[in-house]
């Protein structure tokens, strides 16, 4: 278990400020944020290339806040591999065993084996200016593992790669945690984090702003930064107000929306998913207690889907299928009806 008890570090334009988390043994623990949020940062503290200003690092129950580089059995692999050109795919898995009781022999069978469940066995003596950039990730991951880290550390290591080598090392990286690899990894990829996570906190301007499982942070994102990182586009001000046995959000002063919470009244934000956007040509008949005639300003399709974004007194995206488009006929300038249950509405208080 990786401990990080209120790391602060500050320089001349920026800080980390009182960062706390823990990785479980057994963890894919993301760290998620946009670029200069401080994730690498808390990599380096972490590694001990940036010693802090405050705060403690535990590793396994021991405080390595202090510890050299060497003494922490810490793996990390950067964003740009750091390979050393001169040596071979062997010398650099091999690299980080100088120093050791074990024989060449030892040595070269524990490098074999590492290099074949990362399926470059066949590369070990190929230098790195022959290599494709999936292919040095892999080396990377190689020289990482090969010391049996407690705990794997990744600067956003798949930033760099097309699609189809993204989903390759994705299904590595799902490999080595299956095989009982703590992990934690930094990237801005939301969705990187949701296909690999097992946890997730998110960091903005060096402080962490909400943690949990990548269903709690991205069906239940609690500040407005968390919801708009992640892609929630339907994410209003909102004043929580109950009435006559009614409870209801009223956003832009005078248009009130249906909710179900246990929340107490007040100022905050409320939150619909776009697949909970339903859209009718016409009225119909329906359980969802909010109704709303639109027109439709916007038809966008992106890797989830067809967006459609609908005016009903302020702006409303509607996530469908191609389908459902066109079976409805909808295009810029249409009329068309909004419905979406009260139980699809979530408040988060400010």
């Amino acid at each position: 278990m990786l401990e990080i008890k209120n790391i602060s570090k500050r320089f001349d334009d920026f800080s980390l400020q009182d960062v706390t988390f823990t990785v479980q043994q057994g963890d894919y623990f993301i760290l998620l944020g946009e670029s200069g949020a401080g994730k690498s940062m808390v990599l380096e503290t972490i590694a001990g290339l940036v010693a802090p200003d405050s705060g403690k690092i535990i590793l396994e129950g021991e405080d390595i806040t202090l510890e050299k580089i060497q003494c922490r059995k810490i793996g990390l692999v950067f964003q740009d591999h750091a390979i050393f050109p001169h040596m071979t795919v062997s010398e650099n898995i091999a690299y980080s065993l100088h120093g050791t009781e074990l024989t060449r022999k030892e040595k070269h069978e524990k490098v074999k084996t590492i290099a074949n469940e990362l399926g470059i066995g066949e590369l070990l003596k190929r230098k790195p200016n022959s290599l494709s950039g999936g292919e040095l990730q892999r080396v990377a991951f190689g020289r990482s593992l090969i010391q049996s880290p407690r705990i794997l550390l990744l600067d956003e290591p798949l930033s760099s790669l097309d699609a189809r080598l993204k989903s390759d090392l994705r299904r590595l990286l799902r490999s080595i945690h299956h095989k009982g690899q703590t992990i934690l990894h930094v990237t801005h990829d939301y969705e990187e984090a949701l296909s690999l996570g097992t946890k997730i906190a998110v960091i903005d301007k060096g402080a962490i702003i909400q943690t949990g499982t990548p269903a709690e942070v991205f069906h239940h994102p609690q500040s407005e930064f968390v919801a708009h990182f992640i892609g929630v586009k339907n994410f209003f001000p909102a004043n929580l107000q109950r009435n006559n046995g009614f409870t209801r959000a009223c956003i832009n002063n005078n248009i009130r929306i249906n909710i179900v919470t246990t929340a107490p009244e007040g100022e905050g934000f409320i939150l619909i998913r776009g697949e909970d956007v339903i859209l009718s040509s016409t009225p119909v008949e329906t359980s969802a207690t909010n109704n709303f005639k639109g027109c439709v300003e916007e038809i966008v399709q992106n890797s989830a889907g067809i967006e459609v974004t609908i005016r009903v007194g302020f702006e409303l995206q509607a996530l469908i299928t191609r389908e459902s488009l066109e079976k409805l006929g909808l295009k810029a300038g249409s009329d068309c009806w909004v419905h979406f249950k009260a139980t699809a509405v979530k408040f988060i208080n400010k």
